[in-house]
């Protein structure tokens, strides 16, 4: 008995209403399950290679930490360096240390700050005067083996650590240049 005979207990086909025998639909029917398959095929492959990929990164960076180099400035392959804003109202001062033979030290501070901050900008404009005190109460402690050219990033690093902290609300300043730094001992 043949797989035909299964399905028609009758023993015949079903006539449709033209006399011709009904044909097994097929077309998109048996299209779709096989483009489905392949479909999650994919879809499983590609999840496989990037897991693997990901797996592989971490591993060759240890753990995903950065292996960045920081070259010393002596170097000639120096990356682009920030560019700043910079804050030049304080002015001239000119103060005397506090050395027992005192020198007359005049300063005029240039800060940097961030391109286009305008909370710093602001800020610093709105303390003007009291930019200027702090300048004058920052070099009037100072002695004259302080002031020495050796130690200006010391003093410029300093400035910067105390305006940013005690001084300043935000921590803005990025840069501390001296315009003018001189040092006179008085006769």
């Amino acid at each position: 008995m043949s797989d035909h005979d299964d399905i028609f207990e009758g023993g015949e086909a079903p006539e449709a209403e033209g006399g011709a025998s009904k044909k097994k639909s097929g077309g998109l029917g048996n299209l779709l399950p096989t483009i489905l398959k392949y479909a999650a095929i994919g879809l499983g492959s590609v999840i496989f290679i990037v897991t693997v990929s990901i797996i592989t990164v971490n591993i060759v960076n240890k753990g995903g930490k950065n292996q960045t180099v920081i070259s010393d400035a002596s170097s000639p392959y120096v990356g682009k360096r920030p560019e700043y804003s910079y804050y030049d109202l304080i002015g001239s001062i000119t103060v005397r240390t506090r050395d027992e033979e005192s020198a007359s030290v005049t300063v005029d501070m240039i800060i940097g700050y961030d391109l286009n901050d305008q909370v710093v900008s602001a800020e610093l404009i709105s303390r003007r005067f009291e930019l200027r005190d702090f300048v004058r109460r920052y070099f009037t402690g100072k002695t004259k083996s302080d002031l020495a050219p050796e130690r200006e990033e010391v003093l410029k690093t300093e400035i910067r650590e105390m305006l940013n902290t005690r001084f300043l609300d935000s921590r803005g300043a990025k840069l501390i240049l001296f315009n003018k730094l001189d040092v006179m001992e008085m006769f």
